[in-house]
């Protein structure tokens, strides 16, 4: 069926650029398809040809150097305008080519099978041309538009089935990948320079969205694209890689450059954009990354220039580069994050140690805080500063929690008799309160180890405490009434409101030991903690002191009516056997 080609120049090259092909690597799925024509057809050059304003591009070419010649001069700027292949059997006999640099160079033969979009625009051929005058068969010029509906159809799937982002128009992640990767047959070793625009931080992403709707992300998103390509130019592909991360490969360009380069596109990115009406100002970072293609994989490219602009972002920096000692940082947590389900699944890696809380008036033992310690099996002994955050960051924090109650209770069951007075205080996370059945789990686990609920303390930090989330004060609210105490976690790090002091169903306030270590040194630690527990005692708070590691900070507490203490000064964290030979649980430590 003989498709209508339209005769309108502006919406053909419209619908040309709209498709993201001029001046874009090399592919193969595209020279797949010109060596196939070089081999059925027996001629030395085929070439998939798009027709620009003033050039004729080539988007793959087999048996010619040139990537571009003016339009004027080539047989493709008729080719376009038919509804079937084109072909000049010999240039020099042909008037409209004789005197052409084609025809003069020794070209001959040439047959164009136009590239058509089903609107009916075309696009440019896929072209076949021969040093020797030579008739085109009926058969032949079937290949050639068989091939030549090969092209559009590539063409289609690279722009609809995960290629392009649909919000900006541009290439996407996948579409980089596989440019990189023709790239590394092509031109292995070559160094190649990775720009990573961030327009804005998430948060304000989120609040955009919540603001202005759907409509926020896409304006920014394609403004901001118009605002790269005309910092970058169109010989530099741009793509779209993420909600608002954008990122162009430079070639050859030298640190100097870079940094014009990057300079000229934080300038130009916080121009207010109009988004919905209202002008938004962007927050852009830019992480640039430096490599040899071919030599790093491309998912690991678009990795590190994530970890660039998290650096950047981070910072407070405008621009930050690649940085492997930190990339390896963040590469160590996530092989934690995976390995911790493992720890979380068997019995060896995850133990407990208890660190003794003591009466501060007495010195008398009153109870320990449970501390988590995981023997990895390879990396050794991996800190809880360490994997604790990146935990409580995700869903694992649920099973991570109930496994810590769950060895807690199986500890004082196995106690028995021998338990140690008091109770044991847990760590629990912010995420734990947004179950709705959290409370209900650690009562399971209580009773099926015959255990009472005052056996434990639950620890939150303030962070996890503040505000009014009623799922939040109603697992808290559980808590209280099934008679497990709650205590507030690092009291003076977080928010430290006394709003919600008043809201939240604790009964032990623990100051966090950044302010303990230096009482004997700095007045205003001295004047703060004082305060807190003045405050604390009034509001009915029994207070804690985290990280007593001095006698003198022991007396300080104990002036000032401090209720409890934990920390070296008193015992560092034991096993649960040293526990319960520990001097201080006959009430003979000495502090």
């Amino acid at each position: 069926m003989k498709r209508i080609v339209i005769d309108n120049e502006e919406a053909r090259q419209n619908a040309l650029r709209n498709l993201h092909l001029l001046d874009t690597p090399p592919s193969e799925s595209f020279d797949r398809i010109t060596r196939m024509a070089s081999r059925l057809l027996g001629v030395p050059v085929s070439t998939i040809s798009l027709t620009d304003g003033d050039r004729q591009w080539f988007k793959s070419r087999v048996g010619v150097e040139v990537d571009q010649i003016p339009r004027e001069e080539a047989p493709c700027h008729y080719a376009i305008r038919a509804d079937k292949v084109f072909v000049v059997p010999d240039m020099l006999e042909d008037p409209r080519f004789s005197g052409s640099a084609l025809a003069k160079s020794g070209i001959r033969f040439y047959a164009g099978a136009p590239l058509i979009t089903r609107s009916g625009y075309g696009l440019g051929t896929i072209c076949v041309v021969d040093d020797k005058p030579r008739v085109m068969s009926d058969e032949e010029e079937r290949v050639l538009i068989d091939l030549a509906a090969m092209v559009m159809t590539q063409i289609e799937v690279q722009n609809t089935i995960g290629r392009v982002d649909a919000t900006s128009g541009h290439a996407n992640e996948h579409q980089f990948f596989e440019d990189l990767e023709d790239l590394g047959k092509r031109a292995p070793d070559d160094r190649r320079i990775g720009v990573l625009v961030e327009l804005v931080p998430p948060e304000q992403v989120s609040q955009g969205l919540r603001v202005l709707g759907a409509a926020y992300a896409e304006e920014m998103v394609r403004n901001s694209t118009e605002t790269i390509r005309h910092a970058i130019g169109n010989g530099t592909r741009l793509y779209h890689v993420a909600s608002t991360r954008c990122l162009v490969l430079l070639e050859g360009a030298s640190a100097e450059r870079l940094d014009v380069i990057a300079a000229d596109l934080d300038a130009r990115l916080r121009s207010p954009i109009s988004c919905v009406g209202i002008p938004v100002t962007p927050d852009p970072v830019i992480g640039v990354y430096e490599f040899r293609v071919g030599a790093v994989r491309p998912r690991d490219v678009l990795r590190r220039l994530f970890s660039a602009a998290d650096d950047a972002r981070h910072s407070g920096r405008p621009v930050s580069s690649y940085n492997e000692s930190r990339d390896q940082a963040h590469a160590r947590s996530f092989q934690l994050l995976g390995e911790i389900r493992t720890a979380l699944s068997e019995k060896t890696q995850l133990s407990l140690v208890y660190q003794p809380r003591v009466e501060v008036a007495t010195g008398r033992y009153v109870g320990a805080e449970a501390l988590l310690r995981w023997t990895h099996p390879f990396l050794g002994n991996v800190s809880p500063g360490e994997f604790i955050p990146l935990v409580e960051g995700t869903a694992l924090a649920r099973p991570l929690t109930e496994r810590v109650v769950e060895m807690v209770a199986e500890r004082l069951a196995a106690w028995g008799a021998d338990r140690p007075p008091g109770t044991i205080s847990i760590n629990a996370s912010a995420r734990n309160l947004e179950e709705s059945d959290f409370a209900d789990r650690v009562g399971t686990i209580l009773a099926r180890h015959g255990l009472a609920p005052d056996a434990i303390e639950l620890e939150f930090t303030e962070n996890a405490l503040v505000g009014d989330s009623p799922r939040v004060l109603g697992q808290l609210d559980a808590l209280r009434r099934m008679g497990i105490t709650i205590a507030i976690d690092d009291f003076g790090t977080g928010y430290s409101s006394l709003a919600y002091l008043q809201n939240i169903p604790a009964s032990v306030l623990k100051i966090d030991q950044s302010f303990i270590k230096s009482l004997a040194t700095r007045e205003h630690d001295r004047t703060v903690v004082r305060a807190v527990i003045a405050m604390a005692h009034d509001l009915g708070f029994r207070v804690v002191a985290e990280g007593v590691e001095t006698q003198d900070a022991y007396d300080l507490l104990a002036g000032w009516q401090c209720d409890e203490a934990q920390g070296y000064h008193i015992a560092r964290p034991l096993p649960p056997e040293e526990l319960l030979r520990w001097p201080g649980m006959r009430g003979t430590a000495s502090h």
